[in-house]
């Protein structure tokens, strides 16, 4: 017999889904029938594997020790990463990172290693998360271009990344960006409009009316610092579509200084040649939280804000005469 206790961080997901992650060699036929025949129970008790689980339930497996390991999963051997990580907040929920910019927030192919393998490596080797041990997996919540550095949220439970889910699809969770733009922006401003995505190309397209295929998007911004040549604008992300940000201002002839896909090249040449500035200045500078309810209470009406790294800052110094936002 084999007994599983759920842990904090497995809590929330259904019965069938953590005997999935642990006996991943068996079908699903397989497990419903164990479960009618009561060779696999919870807390003593017949179960019929759309359970939720909760911390602390006990499921027990009476399984030969020959067929359970036949079923056991056998991922291969994982390496997790060290790294220093720049948290800027952390409980026993979520973490908020300050990801730098180069860094891909999770995999695009299997041999990459990403923001997300460096949060695992910080919780295993931290002693608070072991995957040997747990269904569950911590992820990043929230997503940044490669070239974008600033803030992320990770869930460091289940029950975490599904509120932080919530958050992010109900708009509650506010999110600000720094951007140095071409041009002088001189007013603040409301962008509407409809957004598409080419996969083939990893490009999208913004039209001002409904398109086919297109989803809305809403960008609200605001000019912080203003020179003839450059902008530094506040952004407010309402809608969180891919590339929304860089693809709305250049869509309105203020394209983000650095942005090789959207941008303007001879712009971008200069402050490559001049400042030695390889990517977009974008920024996740700023995250603020809703009136939040237990186990979330700690971040209840909280902000985080994350420092401009030194490339954008330099470019900052060499256009405006300041660093300072």
């Amino acid at each position: 017999m084999r007994m599983i206790t759920v842990q904090e961080q497995e809590a929330g997901q259904r019965l069938t889904k953590l005997l999935g992650s642990r006996l991943g060699g068996a079908s699903t036929g397989f497990l419903y029938k164990m479960l009618r025949k009561k060779n696999i129970t919870l807390n003593g008790k017949k179960a019929d594997g759309s359970e939720r689980l909760q911390a602390g339930d006990e499921i027990r497996i009476f399984l030969s020790k020959e067929t359970y390991e036949k079923f056991a999963s056998r991922e291969e051997e994982e390496h997790f990463p060290e790294a220093h990580l720049d948290i800027i907040y952390e409980d026993a929920q979520i973490l908020i990172v300050n990801k730098p910019a180069g860094m891909l927030s999770q995999k695009s192919f299997p041999r990459d290693v990403s923001l997300n393998e460096y949060v695992l490596g910080y919780l295993v080797h931290s002693g608070q998360w072991s995957p040997g041990e747990q269904a569950f997996r911590p992820s990043v919540c929230s997503r940044l271009d490669r070239n974008t550095s600033g803030l992320v949220v990770c869930g460091k439970t289940l029950p975490a990344l599904q509120r932080m889910a919530e958050l992010l699809r109900s708009r509650e969770l506010k999110k600000y960006y720094l951007c140095l733009v071409s041009g002088r922006v001189e007013e603040a401003r409301r962008l509407e409009g409809w957004l598409k995505k080419d996969a083939s190309s990893n490009r999208v397209e913004i039209f001002t009316e409904e398109q086919d295929g297109a989803l809305p998007i809403v960008t609200e911004f605001e000019p912080l610092n203003v020179t003839e040549r450059a902008t530094l604008l506040k952004v407010h992300l309402i809608t969180g579509r891919p590339h929304q940000i860089r693809a709305h201002l250049a869509s309105i002839g203020h394209p983000v200084i650095g942005d090789a896909k959207y941008g303007d090249k001879e712009r971008n040449d200069s402050f490559r040649r001049e400042l030695g500035i390889k990517r977009q200045l974008l920024h996740a500078w700023r995250i603020e939280f809703p009136a939040m309810e237990q186990p979330f209470d700690q971040l209840s009406g909280k902000s985080f804000e994350a420092d401009l790294p030194h490339d954008f800052l330099k470019a900052m110094q060499a256009e405006m005469g300041t660093c300072r936002i």
